[in-house]
């Protein structure tokens, strides 16, 4: 599922880049989203999110397209791969800015792993 976000000025460093932790927030939103879409009858809590390395700045008005696909699927847990692609320079629309991968568990609702139960 792709999900797109416009880098905003409020969103940037003090050098002018975009502040990863920003980028951290809406890849955990957009694969939660995902997961949710995928899984409705769950409650998702992020676990873990692999292989944070920021190789390339990304700019003020940069449009951001966020490709979520499901990678791993446990009894109790789902893995997301997210790549990030930026949408400004038609030259570069294939080149990914970042990738991770995000494992969300399923709680019940006393914070209790449970298995993740199907679309009904």
């Amino acid at each position: 599922m792709d999900h797109y976000k416009l880098v905003m000025p409020e969103a940037l460093n003090h050098y002018g880049f975009l502040f990863g932790g920003n980028l951290l927030k809406w890849i955990d939103e957009f694969a939660y989203i995902t997961a949710n879409l995928d899984y409705p009858e769950n409650r998702f809590a992020t676990v873990a999110l692999d292989n944070v390395e920021f190789k390339h700045s990304i700019h003020n008005g940069e449009i951001l397209r966020f490709s979520v696909t499901q990678c791993r699927k446990g009894t109790t847990s789902v893995s997301y791969n997210v790549k990030l692609y930026g949408s400004r320079d038609p030259a570069n629309r294939d080149k990914i800015l970042f990738e991770t991968c995000i494992t969300f568990v399923n709680l019940n609702e006393k914070g209790q792993k449970e298995p993740i139960q199907e679309k009904k």
